[in-house]
């Protein structure tokens, strides 16, 4: 039962974010064990108390970005979309564009980018998001950029991430700035 249902979440994050699934239907068919335990980190890269939507977002495109050159990072723009994030704001993100951001976006970025790069400057973009958003709030940003970095490179372990595509935020076409 437990199989049936997983199939039919796959079939609809799969319909609804137009996301390629098949690396985790074939992780479900051959270990299902794995997939169950896997699947339970998506409650944790959901995780957020005290980061503006917008700043957790960024951090999640920053990981996102490090480890994929397409489908994963567009997932990650999708759902920001969804969430409501402002497209100029995503762009801003993806082509590494600071002056373009909001506030607390630009924030989010500094530090997803400083942590994914074991930058010397992350101590001081630790501290500015710990001032804005409390010790929740680098707990957000850590885990929005770290765990978006997990199902790529799990997609990638597993002989799905072949190609790369261009990334879209609405209409536009973005050429990403490569992150690490």
């Amino acid at each position: 039962m437990r199989k049936f249902l997983a199939r039919i979440f796959l079939d609809r994050f799969s319909a609804r974010y137009d996301y390629d699934m098949t690396y985790m239907r074939e992780m479900l068919a051959a270990s299902p064990d794995a997939f169950f335990r896997f699947a339970n980190i998506s409650s944790l890269a959901r995780h957020r108390e005290a980061a503006p939507i917008g700043a957790y977002f960024a951090a999640k495109l920053v990981g996102a970005m490090v480890e994929d050159c397409g489908p994963c990072t567009q997932l990650v723009v999708a759902m920001a979309r969804e969430a409501g994030v402002a497209n100029s704001d995503i762009s801003a993100v993806l082509e590494g564009d600071m002056t373009a951001a909001s506030e607390s976006v630009a924030l989010g970025f500094r530090f997803a980018d400083a942590l994914t790069r074991d930058a010397g400057d992350l101590g001081a973009a630790r501290d500015a998001v710990r001032a804005r958003w409390g010790e929740k709030g680098v707990i957000d940003l850590t885990f929005g950029a770290q765990i978006s970095r997990v199902f790529p490179m799990v997609k990638r372990g597993l002989g799905h991430a072949q190609t790369c595509e261009r990334v879209r935020v609405g209409d536009r076409a973005v050429s990403l700035r490569k992150i690490a």
